[in-house]
């Protein structure tokens, strides 16, 4: 049973579908039903990023024969975009979808599930969450703050950002204008750009207007779609400060205690699926979209080495940093290049180099 998107939904089935496998008709109508709105942290009609929620929700309906609705809303139609952790939290919503990142002032370490810088790419971090203790780690930094949070989708690196020049030196970052979130915006400002954070809607007219100098937002896909390369016109890459975008389902934890077990093992299995939907669907937009850029009159820049390393050298400022005056971030961190370190012999010399000429066209 292969899907128009690309995603056999057998798996999925199959897995969802055991949890009233044997039950007589009366006993699975007797099963729970759930009726939550979810809000979201970025529209649905950004593709490869904000449609992830919306198919988990649909993939669960389906399999639930409709007893498990989640229902996505659109930002700010019913909080602020930006809020959504602190009013799952809070018990405002039962439930939200955000990129892990935005209460990176409230909870540093949190940062470190949305993106590392020069860390780990999407299967890798898939491989870490759920198989070397990044799953557990997230449950116990969340449980204080009252919330469940569920892996539920990555997507492929960011562009490093959109600028009016080239960047050629270190120096042209001094006093640079640029939007940038997470820990990626702290270790720019560690180089003396001069970094704010702005939501994704209000970035063209910054750009356009010359609040901005630059910025960076998402993968190829979504930049089209907010329409950045009419306003500037040289894409920097490759998105070293976050080699993956990891967006979660936050869970009020009162909410998902009261759920019981069949439902959240199917709320579990669907965002794992998401997670496969997400990594496979970003990734297979972006090649065409890099050559539509380009026949734009967008130059596709190549970050050089050294500006590269200058980020690397502020990235190991920040982190340590950081790692000292939060034990819990650095516990989340060590874990992460712990693994970093043991993958790193299977990821060179594993997969052919990069650069590899593939000699297309021959």
């Amino acid at each position: 049973m292969i899907k128009k998107n690309g995603i056999s939904s057998l798996a999925l089935a199959i897995a969802l579908g055991s949890a009233g496998y044997g039950l007589a008709p009366s006993e699975a109508l007797a099963q729970q039903t759930v009726r939550w709105q979810v809000p979201m942290a970025f529209a649905s009609t950004l593709t490869a990023l904000g449609d992830t929620m919306p198919w988990v929700s649909e993939q669960l309906a389906r399999a639930s024969g409709g007893r498990i609705q989640l229902q996505v809303a659109e930002p700010g139609t019913v909080i602020p975009p930006l809020s959504i952790f602190e009013n799952v939290s809070n018990g405002n919503v039962d439930a939200g979808y955000s990129w892990m990142g935005y209460e990176w002032g409230q909870v540093p370490a949190t940062a470190l599930f949305g993106a590392v810088p020069f860390g780990l790419e999407p299967a890798e971090f898939s491989a870490w969450m759920y198989f070397h203790g990044g799953q557990d780690l997230l449950d116990e930094i969340m449980e204080p703050y009252n919330v469940r949070a569920i892996f539920c989708g990555s997507i492929s690196p960011e562009a490093a950002g959109w600028f009016r020049e080239p960047l050629t030196s270190v120096e042209q970052l001094q006093g640079l204008k640029f939007r940038a979130a997470g820990v990626g915006g702290e270790i720019m400002a560690e180089l003396g750009m001069s970094v704010t954070m702005l939501p994704g809607g209000e970035l063209y007219q910054a750009l356009e207007t010359g609040v901005l100098d630059a910025t960076e937002f998402s993968l190829p896909t979504v930049d089209e779609q907010l329409g950045f390369y009419q306003v500037a016109k040289f894409y920097h890459l490759p998105g070293w400060h976050q080699p993956s975008t990891n967006q979660y389902l936050y869970i009020n934890l009162d909410a998902w205690n009261d759920l019981e077990d069949d439902t959240r093992g199917m709320i579990e299995m669907a965002c794992s699926a998401g997670v496969a939907y997400a990594i496979s669907r970003s990734e297979a937009l972006q090649g065409a979209v890099l050559e539509r850029f380009e026949a734009e009159g967008v130059e596709l820049v190549t970050i050089s080495d050294e500006i590269l390393s200058a980020f690397q050298d502020a990235t190991e400022t920040v982190m340590q940093r950081r790692s000292a005056e939060d034990e819990t971030f650095g516990r989340v961190y060590a874990s992460m290049r712990a693994f970093q370190e043991e993958l790193n012999p299977w990821r060179r010399q594993g997969y052919l180099p990069r650069d590899w000429d593939y000699r297309f066209g021959e």
